[in-house]
């Protein structure tokens, strides 16, 4: 079974190669890596085409930034893996998780895991997020998401979210920026499919060291929870 890999990147140069490089030393899984820079102006491109390119299966270069989501999409049809896996530029998430990711979904747990950051442990006292209201926003998105979507999540935000090609390729996506992550778990919840989390690590960052995601997405992410809930598509 081969896993695809979409990594969307928009100005990680400190990153950007570190993280491939993680990827590339999970050795004992068949993967492809995707790779799409969302315009960066911050030097990774120079980086990726001078340094990456070669290490990986597909890059893709967009001609203005639009945004995760839209990355997501510009990959799709080149997913050539059983399997697909979003994975961040920075080095918040650690590859060495895919293994979890995979047993879950090898073992019939469901077509969809994700990896929950706060599974297991004590969610307002995990030092590994950058602030207490980080934690409680995504806590109370979480808590909006399982009551409108009949989930029962701990994190339904995580990055970590690995899909069946098959259902991930039926899904119509429309947001292009972070406002994928709600949408896809509506999407998936209004075609009944339970989602099934296990526990990964989590290395958060502040926005002084490139945090992109701000408050305003989170309100965004409420109304795309409840559009995609209440008008299915």
């Amino acid at each position: 079974m081969k896993l695809s890999i979409i990594v969307p990147c928009y100005n990680e140069k400190n990153t950007i190669n570190k993280i491939i490089d993680k990827i590339l030393n999970e050795n004992k899984i068949k993967k492809q890596i995707i790779l799409v820079d969302d315009f960066s102006t911050d030097g990774s491109r120079k980086i990726i085409k001078n340094f990456i390119k070669k290490k990986v299966d597909k890059v893709i270069f967009h001609n203005k930034n639009i945004g995760k989501g839209g990355c997501i999409k510009s990959a799709l049809p080149y997913v050539k893996g059983d399997v697909i896996i979003i994975q961040d530029a920075d080095l918040e998430y650690s590859p060495k998780d895919y293994k979890i990711l995979l047993k879950a979904y090898n073992s019939g747990k469901s077509n969809v895991i994700y990896g929950s950051r706060v599974l297991g442990k004590s969610r307002y006292q995990l030092k590994n997020f950058s602030s207490i209201y980080r934690i409680f926003f995504n806590h109370l998105l979480t808590l909006i998401t399982n009551t409108v979507c009949r989930q029962n999540l701990t994190d339904a935000h995580t990055c970590y979210k690995l899909f069946s090609k098959r259902i991930l390729k039926n899904i119509k996506l429309e947001e292009n920026d972070f406002s994928f992550c709600p949408e896809i778990t509506v999407k998936l919840s209004n075609l009944g499919i339970k989602i099934y989390e296990v526990p990964i690590s989590y290395n958060g960052r502040d926005y002084a060291q490139g945090k992109k995601i701000r408050f305003i997405d989170g309100i965004k992410a409420l109304f795309v929870i409840l559009r995609y809930r209440l008008f299915r598509s």
